[in-house]
């Protein structure tokens, strides 16, 4: 059968760099269409349509606080009693005008009735006697107002015509919260894609399967299919395929009902894997294969049916390692977002490092903030099949191709995880 030491015949590039491999696969997809959701379902979802207002918000000029709605003439000299000669709570609106000497008792939110043009809060006023004039009660004024004073004005947040949001925004709490404000119940999304997960070898088998006679659990397949949904898309969990061609092939078939593919393992060169040669003799055009990275080097992908295939390695941590560099800013970009990458930020490494000169490493670590700075340390063994410190880790420190040696105290740079303050540009 032979191996894979060398690529398949025509692809286009091998060991590339992250970079690379990245401008590679982002050139090579197609945004998804659009899709109408209820707003109660849009919250982390991508706009495909421009929103704008067609109403005021709020509606009329309202109250800004519990009180009495008054004429701030009248409050000339003080204390000044004036006549309550009507309630007014949250919701409803009275055509009633205010005249000289009266007041409206008004809760937070309940529009401003004709002839008023302030509030005196609640605390600055007391109850006054009841009299004939009154009969409905007077309130001593203790405080003057200026007109204006406590009202919010028609429009004040939101005026027709005013943009909410446009094709690529993010929507997030507030902005369906607006949507709702606005009237809006229904709104134009960005498609969520449907990604085939599955995982090949003969060593591994479900988790409820496990036994003693040495095989593993297919960790990976519930490890992307928890970060496919993490960013919004839709896992399928196509299960495991074993080391055949034809039962891995039959699986890629499968697959391509999805909008895109993930799998895990076959991708190196021993003569069992696979996966390289079943995508190139389905049609699969391979565009790269290895990037010069650790973990995570042998990653092959490819466009098949016009959807893009991931083919990950088979380590655990080599596996989400290749998902965050290349695999969610893909379907990021799918779902029309513009900003697809993780936060990078400068921190200081405590403890010692070192590696051989010709790939980057990504380094998994743990942070703490110290008066502003980050500190990182190892999050234990850099193995690509110790998973643990995977689970630690807060961030993967960026150690160059070129460099062997980092001291403890050195300056990295280090790609934030569970971080949803992403930006437009990669950091490295």
């Amino acid at each position: 059968m032979g191996t894979f030491a060398d690529p398949p015949a025509g692809i286009q590039r091998t060991r590339v760099t992250i970079a690379e491999a990245r401008e590679i696969i982002l050139d090579s997809l197609s945004p998804l269409g659009s899709e109408g959701v209820g707003i109660e379902l849009a919250r982390g979802r991508v706009l495909a349509e421009e929103l704008r207002s067609d109403r005021l918000i709020p509606p009329r000029d309202n109250s800004g606080m519990d009180g009495f709605a008054v004429r701030a003439q009248d409050l000339g000299r003080l204390p000044a009693t004036l006549r309550v000669v009507e309630e007014l709570p949250a919701g409803r609106a009275t055509h009633r005008k205010l005249g000289p000497g009266e007041a409206a008792r008004i809760m937070t939110g309940a529009a401003i009735p004709q002839g008023a043009d302030a509030v005196v809060m609640v605390e600055a006023t007391e109850e006054a006697p009841s009299s004939g004039d009154a009969p409905r009660g007077s309130v001593r004024v203790l405080a003057s107002v200026r007109p204006g004073e406590n009202i919010r004005r028609a429009g004040a947040d939101v005026m027709p015509g005013t943009l909410i949001g446009g094709p690529g925004t993010r929507l997030g709490p507030a902005a369906v919260g607006m949507l709702a404000a606005i009237g809006r119940t229904q709104v134009r999304v960005a498609a969520r894609p449907r990604v085939a997960i599955l995982a090949t070898g003969d060593e591994i088998v479900e988790p409820d399967q496990l036994t003693d006679d040495g095989r593993i659990a297919s960790s990976n397949s519930y490890a992307l299919c928890a970060a496919v949904s993490e960013i919004g898309a839709v896992p399928v969990y196509l299960g495991i395929a074993p080391d055949r061609p034809d039962e891995i092939e039959a699986r890629f078939r499968e697959a391509l009902r999805c909008d895109a593919v993930v799998s895990s393992g076959g991708v190196s060169v021993g003569d069992r894997d696979y996966v390289k040669r079943v995508l190139s003799e389905m049609g699969g055009r391979l565009r790269l294969w290895r990037v010069q990275m650790k973990p995570g080097a042998p990653l092959a992908f490819c466009t098949l049916d016009n959807r893009p295939v991931f083919g990950l390695p088979g380590n655990p941590v080599s596996t989400l390692v290749s998902f965050e560099q290349f695999v969610r800013p893909a379907l990021l970009r799918m779902m029309h977002h513009r900003r697809i990458y993780r936060p990078v930020e400068a921190a200081v490494l405590l403890d010692a490092y070192s590696k051989p000169l010709g790939r980057l490493h990504l380094v998994r670590v743990t942070l703490e903030r110290r008066s502003g700075a980050l500190d990182a340390r190892l999050a234990g063994d850099q193995s690509s099949g110790v998973l643990l410190s995977m689970v630690r880790a807060d961030g993967l420190a960026i150690v160059e191709a070129g460099t062997t040696q980092l001291p403890a105290g050195s300056e990295v740079r280090v790609q934030l995880l569970g971080r949803d303050d992403l930006q437009a540009e990669p950091g490295f």
